[in-house]
């Protein structure tokens, strides 16, 4: 079941779900909109290849932080990392969906974040950006950038999130040479 305003503002007050900093209208009917972040991560162009073994994978990310006013260029074809302003907590009952927004996809900007936050996920969210327009793209913080939907689970999950993830902040560079 997809939650509605009223049920997200409920689960807001009564702190089963926590969304940090909030204004009232990031809150849409069926969503809340997040905002985008300050710092950005993005490959060099002269990494032959990148290994997804490499547990050094971060120190091949250049890390830029912009002020709101200046805002972020992404050239065309880019991939880029960012971030939400807001830190999320959600219960061992409820994902959420990460979409990106209509009139930003409109310009060509792909927004996602694998698409899905598992329950239980505590953090901000690292988004994975790409401007498939062959003009460049200038974006700026504190606007909305994406959104969350939430659905409800039939029963709280068995083994909620607790991931290598788990209470990120800022943008996160790949973490999948932890894996087994």
């Amino acid at each position: 079941m997809i939650l509605s305003d009223r049920k997200i503002k409920q689960l807001l007050k009564e702190k089963e779900l926590i969304i940090d900093p909030l204004e009232d209208y990031q809150i849409q009917p069926s969503s809340v909109d997040l905002r985008l972040g300050r710092d950005f991560l993005v490959y060099s162009p002269d990494i032959p290849v990148i290994d997804v073994k490499d547990n050094q994978i971060q120190s091949k990310l250049k890390k830029i932080e912009v002020s709101p006013e200046e805002g972020f260029l992404i050239q065309p074809k880019q991939f880029v990392l960012a971030t939400t302003v807001e830190y999320i907590k959600l219960p061992d009952y409820l994902t959420a969906f990460v979409e990106g927004r209509s009139s930003l996809g409109r310009l060509g900007l792909f927004i996602e974040n694998a698409g899905w936050v598992d329950a239980g996920f505590e953090g901000t969210i690292t988004l994975e950006f790409y401007n498939a327009n062959s003009t460049p793209l200038k974006i700026y913080p504190d606007m909305r950038i994406c959104q969350l939907v939430f659905a409800q689970m039939d029963s709280p999950a068995e083994k909620p999130y607790r991931g290598k993830y788990q209470g990120q902040r800022g943008t996160t560079a790949s973490r999948i040479f932890i894996e087994k």
